[in-house]
Order: C-alpha cells, then sequence, then structure tokens
C-alpha cells in the first residue's frame, strides 16, 4: 500500500473513532458529523455522495451508520478504508457499552444521569436537524424530487410499508420522472 494510502487510511481511522467517541443521537447524529468534517471541512466527498452512502447504507441490511461508513471509507481509500472506517465507527460504542453494562443497575434510577441524559437528548435534536437541513438541499433539487419525497414520507408515517419497499418505489419514481422530462425535451 502507498504511503498516502496508508496516510489516508490511518487519518479515517481516527477520525471515526473521534466521531464515534463523542457523537450522541445514534445514526443521524453520526451522519451530521461525517458531514461536518468531511463535506464541509476537508471536501472529501459532497452533500450528494453522503446523501447516497446514507441511503444505500439505510436500505440495506445491517446498522445504516456501519453501512454508510463502509461506503464511505472505500470511496476515500478502497478496502483499507472501509475497514478503518468500520471499525473507528464501532470501537467507540462497543467498548462505552461494555462499561455501561457493568455500571447500569447502579446507575439507571440515579436522578443526576437521568437528567443529564434528558440534556444530552434536547442536545441532540438540533444537530441532526442540521443535517437534516443540508442533506435535503442535495437530495431534493426540483417539483419531482418534493413530489417523491412527499409521497415516501406518507408511506412510512401513514401505511407503515417497509422501508426498502419505500427507497425501491422512490427510484422506480426517479426513473420515470426521468423518462417524462427526457420526452419532453426530445419534443
Amino acid at each position: 500500500m502507498k504511503k498516502e494510502k496508508i496516510s489516508r487510511t490511518l487519518e479515517i481511522f481516527l477520525t471515526f473513532l473521534k466521531i464515534g467517541c463523542f457523537t450522541f443521537g445514534g445514526g443521524w447524529g453520526i451522519v451530521a458529523q461525517i458531514q461536518k468534517e468531511y463535506v464541509e471541512k476537508r471536501h472529501w466527498i459532497t452533500d450528494e455522495e453522503l446523501l447516497d452512502f446514507t441511503s444505500v447504507g439505510r436500505s440495506t441490511p445491517g446498522l445504516m451508520i456501519g453501512n454508510a461508513s463502509v461506503l464511505f471509507g472505500y470511496h476515500a481509500a478502497g478496502f483499507p478504508g472501509a475497514l478503518a472506517a468500520l471499525l473507528g465507527i464501532v470501537i467507540p460504542p462497543f467498548v462505552i457499552m461494555l462499561g455501561v453494562v457493568f455500571v447500569y443497575d447502579q446507575v439507571k434510577d440515579n436522578l443526576y444521569v437521568a437528567r443529564a441524559m434528558t440534556g444530552v437528548r434536547a442536545a441532540v435534536v438540533p444537530i441532526i436537524f442540521s443535517a437534516l437541513t443540508k442533506l435535503m438541499k442535495s437530495g431534493l433539487k426540483d417539483a419531482a424530487c418534493y413530489l417523491i419525497a412527499a409521497a415516501a414520507f406518507a408511506l412510512c408515517l401513514f401505511v407503515k410499508m417497509n422501508n426498502v419497499l419505500i427507497v425501491l418505489l422512490g427510484a422506480a419514481a426517479g426513473l420515470l420522472f426521468q423518462e417524462v422530462r427526457n420526452r419532453r425535451d426530445l419534443s
């Protein structure tokens, strides 16, 4: 492996390790940190690419953030980058959960722990919302995108349809809208 690729792989591992240690709010909070680190700060990927990684990661089996991290790592540094991103994002919560398992019974009813967790949950919401608004700008580019998003939202909320099916229907709708545009442009 070239020295540059080793350096980039190590950088991915250390950054994902940091993100894994200090990001609360689950997968979407982590997406917000990846967006800040690799879209805004380092410019390694675009918002559209992050949205693609997240979409594929969400619609494949396994944890969304693990899948999205692997896709990002592979994009940035090939297989070693994929492995580095996955290990970096998985090791911290694994170690933290091991610690929680050992002390949970002693702190689960502690008033201060409960209050701190309330504050953490409240602070995570704007972080996730911030990432959502940035990803929406890159994912919703025209009226067709808004229509597909509204339909997908309705299917999720009211029909409780399987997410994979919603994604597949969204892909089919995107292809259909593009075909209609192409035919209109040829006319």
